[in-house]
């Protein structure tokens, strides 16, 4: 059994900034990958960032120089960095992790998200 919380959402004016942190628990033997989704009304989910278990990242190009995505491997914690906020960065934003259990079984755990929204 895999759990992943996510936390940190708010609400913030344009310009500023919020900071999320996405934990992975459970019968965790390894994750490669833990990244960043967000979904806001009436649009397609969409990856947001992304960052391997080795440091490697990549960006939508919407938030490319804005959002930064770091790690704790010890922890099983990534955290998303949110600079210079737009109204078009509101959205639930989800984490997954992509996790070999320690049975063995690889696949993919969502959290349940946290709401982001940035007034104008």
């Amino acid at each position: 059994q895999v759990h992943v919380v996510e936390s940190g959402g708010g609400l913030v004016q344009s310009g500023g900034s919020l900071r999320l942190s996405c934990a992975a628990s459970g019968s965790i033997f390894s994750i490669y990958v833990m990244g960043w989704y967000r979904q806001a009304p009436g649009k397609q989910r969409e990856l947001v960032t992304a960052i391997t278990s080795g440091g490697t990242t990549n960006y939508a190009d919407s938030v490319k120089g804005r959002f930064t995505i770091s790690r704790d491997n010890a922890k099983n914690t990534v955290y998303l960095q949110m600079n210079s906020l737009k109204p078009e960065d509101t959205a639930v934003y989800s984490c997954n992790a992509e996790v070999t259990t320690v049975a063995g079984s690889r696949g993919w755990y969502w959290g349940r998200g946290t709401q982001v929204t940035v007034s104008s």
